[in-house]
């Protein structure tokens, strides 16, 4: 198998996330083709689209939110993501049992004796009046069947894993503070999901695989797993595997891609990008050394924000009061220093809307 060097890996999967150069497509064919964004930090989206889109207007995702096009929801990694509306009702299913299982990590023991489809089927009754609920709420309206758990745990399991359901705007809308009222997908889409096809190629992790390559390949099955939290996919990796090609990493490992993806020259420039909270560009894969470095993976469950100096985490940033203030990880060169204040004073626009808002650089 053909090796692929780490920078190789590291510009592939730039071109795929749109961060090596910013892609001119619609927000929502962009959300599709990311197979979604992490959103449990429900504005962490918009700089998430803001550095992979020209020309990106926030209102344009919040009008699909409210339009009902795409959805925030618990899918991946049994965290909220924002995907589109047609892939919450394709992958719900397929992740049910993922789903169901990392609830039960959580909360195993409080749930001792508690019938799970007898609780999802109490929390579809409350909820199948149409009226949005938070999760306490939710947790609080079957407390009276199941004594035991508290009302956080039956909420959490119901809204997390048990009861298909989206979280309404307004949370998620642009600069918008608000929060997680929850009622039935199939309601607020007006259809119910797609039933988990009996076939044992499993053509929905068929298309999980090939559509997880399109936005992270080349990648290994281990990385697979890591994006979506699901383990049994060997079935679909191995129907498709045929329509594959496959590479080696300097770890020796083996990845799978589709042939036609891009996989630029490794010595591509990469302008400075900066990456929001529990960016999938970091978290979808299992061996993250392509982009960061393992002395700083924790930042990336750590919900720090990132940003990328030729195409590698190399300082963190947050943003106050309009200003933005980047803290290098180690040094920068003086040239990177003029490219990472550049990129952060457009993004000090971005999330300002407009002025000069200051951006300080430490070290």
């Amino acid at each position: 198998m053909p090796l692929l060097t780490t920078r190789a890996l590291n510009r592939a999967t730039l071109a795929r996330q749109s961060l090596l150069d910013r892609a001119g497509t619609p927000v929502l064919d962009a959300v599709a083709h990311l197979c979604g964004l992490q959103a449990q930090e429900p504005q962490e989206p918009f700089v998430g689209l803001w550095s992979r889109l020209g020309s990106f207007d926030p209102a344009a995702l919040s009008a699909l939110l409210t339009g009902r096009r795409v959805v925030r929801t618990h899918l991946m990694r049994r965290t909220v993501h924002l995907v589109t509306a047609g892939d919450a009702l394709a992958w719900r299913a397929r992740h049910d049992a993922m789903l169901r299982q990392r609830v039960l990590g959580v909360y195993r023991r409080e749930l001792d004796g508690v019938d799970l489809g007898e609780l999802a089927a109490a929390g579809r009754a409350v909820l199948a009046d149409g009226e949005p609920r938070s999760m306490g709420d939710l947790g609080r309206a079957v407390a009276g069947r199941w004594p035991r758990p508290t009302a956080r745990a039956l909420g959490e399991t119901l809204v997390g894993a048990l009861v298909p359901v989206v979280q309404l705007p307004p949370r998620g809308l642009w600069r918008t503070k608000a929060g997680a009222r929850y009622e039935l997908l199939s309601s607020w889409l007006g259809r119910e999901i797609d039933p988990l096809p009996a076939d044992a190629s499993d053509p929905v992790g068929q298309t999980l695989v090939r559509r997880y390559l399109a936005a992270f390949g080349p990648a290994a099955s281990a990385d697979l797993r890591a994006w979506c939290g699901l383990a049994g996919l060997p079935a679909a990796v191995a129907a498709v595997r045929p329509e594959l090609v496959a590479f080696r990493d300097e770890r020796g490992r083996e990845l799978l891609d589709l042939p036609d993806a891009p996989r630029p020259d490794p010595g591509t420039p990469a302008p400075v990008r900066f990456l929001p909270a529990f960016d999938n560009a970091i978290l979808g894969y299992q061996d993250r050394s392509r982009i960061i470095d393992d002395a700083h993976r924790g930042l990336s469950v750590a919900g720090e924000r990132v940003v990328l100096v030729d195409g590698r985490v190399a300082a963190t940033w947050r943003a106050d009061g309009g200003a933005v203030t980047v803290t290098p990880l180690g040094r920068l060169s003086r040239a990177e220093r003029t490219d990472v204040a550049e990129e952060g004073r457009a993004l000090a626009r971005f999330l300002s809307g407009g002025g000069s808002p200051p951006v300080r650089i430490g070290g």
